[in-house]
């Protein structure tokens, strides 16, 4: 994983510990809120009931809260009914379902005038039981018959949820942000360590690739030396095989190392990928032919972006040295390439015909020294080293890309993204 790869990882777990905790907080804010609003709803609606039994006035007892040893309150205390705070209401009666008189001998803050209004806005109200302005409102029927609705003045109760709401919302707020900023703080060093390691394990990469050079040329001098003075036999050809297999792989780990690499600004030039890809595609037509496979172009012409020279062109072969050596007996291999975002981007589709594709696992492709079906690669007699796709992933997120393989209908498909001058 390159450092560009490590920052992006970085991120998500910042958003996803940010989303976290916005969910765990928004459960908690609401829950708080429902539970108040809930007791203050039962509360407010007990203390019309009493006014209602007793036909209209304020006629009954406070319950005094006994305090437990420890000087707390129990739960029933908590949440009982407390009448000290409602102290202000007004009675509305009703005639024909309109407004016939109005009682504010029990509410000196409000005129006839404003109970008569509020009175009037809510006589054609389905629900008994609701809100107006700062009064809850019930409406029923007395014991002298008069249908009524008693309004109560609960200014106190719905500022104080207006303020438990604001200031949860102000809580909740305050503790993202204190969040995103340890959480940045915190990272950034754990990043740094990750960064430090990953630029270790290329470097090693380099340095063990430069070492084995040496070796791996000197078991080839040896044993070209064996045959000009024994003669060729099978032992000296399988070692001179298995030193080109060697020889290969470290330089492809070599290429994936720098691959992952930052991309080199001072080397992005304008290039012209159609020309970068029909070359590419080019260069496996004899190999088509012999193994009876028909080769596809579908190249837009004149595309053009800034990238290191020669990227495109290996990125390209990549997708067709992977799509030749598993396409099925006489299928078909088609490379197409496109420009999207009005030239901001490139899209490079390489696709074949693989029927057994149906069985295999497309993500893990890109994983290092992955075969997805080693019996069809010992079918078609053909090598590799399991690590090309690994290094087609590398440079297209170098370039600000991503490739992904899908499988439809007998036909394997990988389709890569480029972004013109990182």
């Amino acid at each position: 994983m390159n450092e560009k790869a490590i920052k992006r990882m970085r991120i998500k777990i910042i958003k996803i510990a940010m989303l976290s905790l916005f969910l765990v907080m928004l459960f908690i804010g609401f829950t708080i809120n429902l539970v108040s609003i809930i007791s203050s709803h039962r509360v407010v609606s007990d203390v019309l009931d009493r006014i209602i039994e007793n036909d209209g006035e304020m006629i009954f007892t406070e319950r005094r809260v006994e305090y437990g040893s420890d000087g707390f309150l129990t739960i029933t205390d908590v949440f009982s009914p407390q009448y000290k705070h409602y102290s202000r209401y007004f009675v509305a009666t009703y005639v024909d379902g309109e407004v016939f008189a109005i009682d504010t001998a029990f509410d000196s803050n409000i005129d006839t005038d404003e109970a008569t209004y509020y009175a009037d806005r809510v006589k054609n109200r389905h629900k008994k039981f609701g809100r107006v302005g700062m009064y809850y409102y019930k409406f029923a029927t007395l014991s002298d018959g008069r249908n009524v609705g008693v309004f109560l003045d609960c200014t106190s109760e719905i500022v104080q949820l207006g303020r438990l709401i604001y200031f949860s919302t102000v809580i909740c707020v305050l503790g993202l942000m204190l969040t995103y900023v340890l959480a940045s703080y915190f990272s950034r060093h754990f990043v740094k360590q990750e960064i430090e390691n990953s630029g270790r394990q290329r470097e090693f990469i380099t340095n063990a690739s430069h070492e084995l050079k040496t070796p791996l040329a000197v078991i080839r001098a040896n044993t070209e030396l064996l045959e000009m003075t024994e003669g060729e036999n099978e032992w000296t050809k399988s070692t001179l095989k298995q030193v080109d297999h060697m020889d290969g792989l470290i330089k492809n780990l070599v290429m994936i190392a720098k691959a992952e690499e930052k991309a080199d600004r001072s080397g992005l030039v304008d290039v012209n990928v159609s020309q970068a890809v029909e070359e590419a595609v080019s260069n496996f037509d004899a190999m088509a032919k012999t193994d009876g496979i028909t080769l596809v172009r579908a190249i837009e012409p004149d595309v053009h972006m800034l990238i290191e020279e020669g990227r495109m062109r290996q990125l390209a072969g990549l997708l067709m040295d992977n799509a030749m050596k598993y396409c099925d007996e006489h299928g078909t291999v088609t490379a197409s390439l496109v420009s999207l975002r009005k030239g901001k981007q490139v899209r490079l589709e390489v696709s074949n015909h693989y029927a057994e594709g149906s069985c295999v696992d497309c993500n893990k492709f890109f994983d290092r020294f992955y075969r997805a079906d080693e019996s069809h690669e010992q079918k078609t007699k053909k090598e590799g080293y399991g690590i090309g796709l690994s290094m087609a992933e590398s440079i297209c997120k170098q370039y600000g890309g991503g490739i992904r393989a899908f499988w439809k209908d007998g036909v394997i498909t990988f389709s890569c993204t480029l972004s013109s001058g990182l």
